[in-house]
């Protein structure tokens, strides 16, 4: 095996052991960016939604009641009010998604799905867990949940959920009294939940890695080339040269020219000593050859 092949085989060991650990290290930091930045625009969506939610508990519905003129003012229920903002929101982004899901709600459509309910359980069970994070697969891919719990923080809330002799009569006319009621002060009574696609962000950071790992192959490729080079001008070529000559020499040719000492490298160092004990050696070959 060449001095070249063995020169080539460490670098490319090395490059592989590099490449493979960069290349898990960087693909891991990548998604967890990812997941990090999904992550962080649902808590701005989720801030957005409990905005709405505060400026309707405290400004709309003191101003304009639950019912007029025997209509049931859906306005001035908070998650009503959170739900229509959020739908102009899915108009321009329709993977995402903004839900109130309830164990007992007013409204069915509000009713909690298996693992919905089972985000509200966990609540319920954890207790002062400000938030919880979970990823799930859905046909379009995944998909990264945030939930926050839904209390009842004050009694304006038990007007229209304690019990139905309490509730307005126009919204008990829609609904019915079998649903909604019994709910109690400081009860998490379900889960304000915003699903994000996961897969978006997974592509970038994907494309990403693709192409660093792009870049460092090229790298490598380029740092391959110009070692081998230099390896053949200052290394291999010089080395070679000596070789040959030195051969010429062990088979007597009294020809053979002399090495060049160019340079002040380990190789101009080694041609200087092969120089000098070529001379050494023709020296005592005139000595022995001399008569008596």
């Amino acid at each position: 095996m060449g001095l070249r092949t063995k020169f080539n085989l460490a670098i490319l060991g090395a490059f592989l052991i590099g490449f493979g650990a960069t290349s898990f290290l960087q693909l891991q930091v990548l998604w967890s960016n990812a997941r990090a930045d999904v992550i962080a625009n649902a808590r701005v969506m989720m801030a957005a939604a409990t905005a709405i939610r505060n400026y309707t508990t405290d400004s709309i519905t003191p101003l304009v009641g639950y019912e007029r003129e025997g209509k049931f003012l859906s306005v001035s229920v908070p998650s009503y009010a959170a739900h229509s903002n959020f739908r102009r929101v899915q108009a321009e982004f329709p993977e995402y998604s903004y839900k109130e899901a309830t164990l007992n709600p007013t409204n069915p459509a509000d009713r909690a799905v298996d693992w919905e309910a089972d985000i509200i359980r966990a609540f319920r069970s954890a207790g002062a867990k400000a938030e919880l994070v979970i990823e799930r697969e859905t046909p379009t891919g995944p998909s990264l949940v945030l939930a926050k719990p839904l209390v009842v923080g004050n009694e304006s809330c038990l007007v229209c959920h304690s019990v139905p002799g309490a509730a307005p009569e126009a919204m008990t006319k829609i609904y019915g009294t079998a649903n909604g009621f019994g709910w109690k002060l400081k009860e998490i009574v379900g889960a304000q939940i915003v699903s994000l696609p996961l897969s978006v962000a997974l592509k970038q950071a994907q494309s990403t890695f693709l192409l660093s790992t792009g870049v460092l192959a090229t790298v490598f490729v380029l740092m391959a080339v110009i070692l081998n080079v230099m390896l053949h001008y200052f290394v291999t070529l010089p080395v070679t040269r000596m070789s040959n000559i030195a051969t010429k020499i062990s088979l007597g040719d009294p020809n053979a020219e002399e090495i060049s000492e160019k340079g002040k490298d380990e190789v101009a160092g080694l041609a200087v000593a092969f120089n000098r004990m070529r001379r050494s050696l023709e020296r005592a070959i005139k000595l022995l050859d001399e008569p008596g």
